[in-house]
């Protein structure tokens, strides 16, 4: 399965041409590449995978996402992890 994960651009630079930009998960500071979404900015909400913003989002996207990831979250606190079984 893979995830991408709404981050909030806090700061935005080129490293050897590349876009790059510091992006913001709710207190965790991370990199990441900003090559595919260039018309990013800071104060922009993108979502992360891998190391690369794949796509834009609204504010209120972002925080509906970043909700459901905590109710996941807790719900695997309250039940313990899943056994993998699919």
């Amino acid at each position: 399965m893979c995830l991408g994960v709404p981050g909030k651009i806090v700061a935005r630079y080129e490293v050897d041409g590349l876009p790059m930009g510091k992006i913001d998960f709710g207190g965790t500071v991370r990199e990441a590449c900003l090559a595919y979404v260039p018309e990013a900015g800071v104060g922009d909400y993108t979502v992360i995978h891998v190391g690369f913003a794949i796509s834009r989002l609204s504010e209120e996207e972002a925080q509906a996402t970043l909700e459901m990831l905590r109710e996941i979250i807790q719900l695997e606190e309250e039940i313990g992890p899943a056994d993998g079984a699919l």
